[in-house]
């Protein structure tokens, strides 16, 4: 009981220590949250890589300004309508238009002769801010973006090559690109990064006096114009970002206890049974947890160690008794051994040293079937377990058994009678193992029987099981006797018969019979409406087995 509460505590104490330590312990609580993390990070990834909502703002600006370029060649196309002799750049001043435009925001415009020369542009001139009632910036903090880019541009800078280039002189340089396309006709327009990670949009169409093209107007996005609106939605996908982290972490370490604890307390429960060195046994026997009660894997992983140990330990206090009683009944043929031997030194008649001898072997012979009997009682288990089954006519071998038995009955007196069904019953299992069960139970019956008496062995077939019942006209079985006579070593013989059987034959029937999923009994036959004092007509042996 004290090494059993001593296992207890060591088992408690080990289950603590694993709920404090078990990241740093469990590899199964790692894999389950780093799995988890990897999810959210291909998820996240997965947004900000396609990002849908900024690919649909570019559209939408690229579309603004191609409006916005259109509406300015449309101006200097409607002004050289009204000056017929003016030219662009000739009687109509590029740089004064463009000053009576009234430009807002960032973006700037650009004029171009046919010779790709400016011929007027934005730049420097004041700009008016767009003041519309409900027309307002959303002025979020974007910490997490903002570190995120400013870690970006750190390892940008660091990998560039060359010298920093101003965000103007790079506008202008698409503006001129785009210019000598719109030249040659057409609208063009194009999305660019600069080298500081903001993105520039830049359109150019031509100025048309009639079919004639005399110039171009070119109109470029302020740097990171887009950037600045999707900062905002970025921010958010990470905001999320960080309260999924911190939420998978969370139940990953609830799932992980949930799972990873519990096995660690099963193996830490199989554990103890061993000192921390693994050489020496512990007093205490193992107890597994008991987490039946969960509808899991665990649950049933529980459950059938804590049904493995238990058979383990049955099967040790088996072995333990079978050992006890082995010892008991090898010690009392040795004892009459003892004692004939030393009498035999000094008896002078050879009428008593006769009776000695036959004392003799009369034990030695019950020691040699003592011997045997225990050797296939101990090799049973083994054997029916790698043993085959095989399908067998159960009739046939009955048939058999009864023929060679029932020459054996009638030279000694005895009526054997078989009553089998006509019709074959065919079971699985092993026929030799089988067959020694009957073999015993009919050889016991013969002998209990005397000349005049009568053994019947017959069959019926019940649903999914088959009753085969041996019985005979003998003494019965005492009725103190039925309940143990299946015990080993346990024998209810006439004097004349002691020593003669070892006490294991229906013990080892029994064993083989649960072994084939099947049972066995033995009952008194008595009248029907008798005395239940009454002497027993003889003695009745029933075995079931499924079909």
């Amino acid at each position: 009981m004290r090494a059993d509460a001593s296992a207890d505590r060591e088992a408690r104490q080990q289950s603590r220590k694993a709920g404090v330590i078990s990241l740093n312990r469990s590899p199964l609580a790692r894999k389950i949250i780093t799995f988890n993390l990897l999810a959210i990070l291909m998820l996240v990834a997965g947004v900000l890589f396609l990002n849908p909502f900024r690919d649909s703002l570019v559209f939408q600006r690229e579309a603004g300004l191609v409006a916005e370029a259109e509406l300015v060649a449309n101006v200097f196309e409607a002004q050289l309508a009204q000056a017929p002799d003016a030219r662009l750049g000739q009687g109509l001043d590029a740089e004064a238009t463009i000053s009576a435009l009234d430009l807002i925001g960032p973006a700037e415009v650009f004029v171009f002769d046919t010779e790709g020369e400016i011929l007027g542009t934005s730049r420097g001139l004041p700009r008016h801010s767009l003041k519309v009632a409900g027309h307002k910036r959303d002025g979020r903090a974007t910490l997490l973006t903002d570190l995120l880019d400013r870690v970006w541009m750190a390892v940008a800078r660091l990998l560039e090559k060359g010298g920093e280039t101003n965000a103007e002189s790079e506008t202008q340089r698409l503006a001129n690109l785009l210019v000598e396309r719109a030249l040659d006709g057409g609208t063009h327009v194009e999305t660019n990064l600069v080298k500081n990670g903001s993105t520039v949009f830049a359109v150019a169409t031509p100025i048309m006096d009639g079919a004639e093209v005399i110039g171009a107007v070119a109109l470029t996005s302020g740097a990171g114009e887009i950037d600045e609106l999707v900062r905002a939605e970025r921010e958010q996908v990470l905001q999320m970002f960080v309260i999924a982290i911190v939420t998978s972490v969370g139940l990953s370490l609830v799932l992980a206890s949930t799972i990873a604890n519990p096995l660690a307390d099963l193996a830490a429960a199989a554990e103890i049974g061993r000192d921390r060195n693994a050489r020496t046994m512990s007093p205490g026997r193992v107890r597994i947890p008991d987490l039946s009660a969960r509808p899991d894997e665990i649950g049933r992983l529980s459950s059938a160690l804590r049904g493995m140990v238990g058979a383990l330990y049955d099967r040790i206090d088996a072995n333990e008794q079978f050992a006890a009683d082995v010892a008991h009944e090898i010690k009392n043929p040795l004892a009459s051994l003892r004692s004939a031997v030393g009498s035999l030194r000094f008896v002078k008649k050879e009428e008593q040293r006769d009776k000695l001898l036959d004392v003799i072997d009369h034990d030695v012979r019950r020691l040699d079937r003592l011997v045997s009997d225990i050797s296939n009682a101990s090799r049973l288990d083994s054997e029916l377990v790698k043993e085959e089954e095989e399908s067998f006519n159960l009739l046939g071998m009955l048939t058999n058994i009864g023929d060679y038995l029932g020459r054996d009955a009638d030279s000694k007196g005895i009526d054997f009678i078989t009553d089998l069904p006509d019709e074959p019953i065919v079971i699985d299992g092993l026929e030799s193992r089988l067959a020694q069960v009957f073999v015993n139970l009919i050889t016991n019956a013969i002998s209990f029987c005397e000349e005049g008496d009568a053994i019947r062995l017959w069959a019926r077939r019940r649903d999914n099981r088959v009753l085969v019942v041996v019985e005979d006209t003998g003494p019965g079985i005492p009725d103190s006797a039925l309940t143990k006579i299946f015990n080993r070593f346990y024998s209810e013989r006439p004097e004349g018969q002691f020593g003669n059987n070892s006490g294991l034959g229906l013990a080892i029937s029994k064993q083989i019979v649960e072994a084939h999923g099947g049972v066995i009994w033995a009952e008194n036959i008595k009248p029907t409406e008798a005395d239940p004092t009454s002497e027993p007509l003889g003695a009745r042996f029933v075995v079931g087995l499924p079909v």
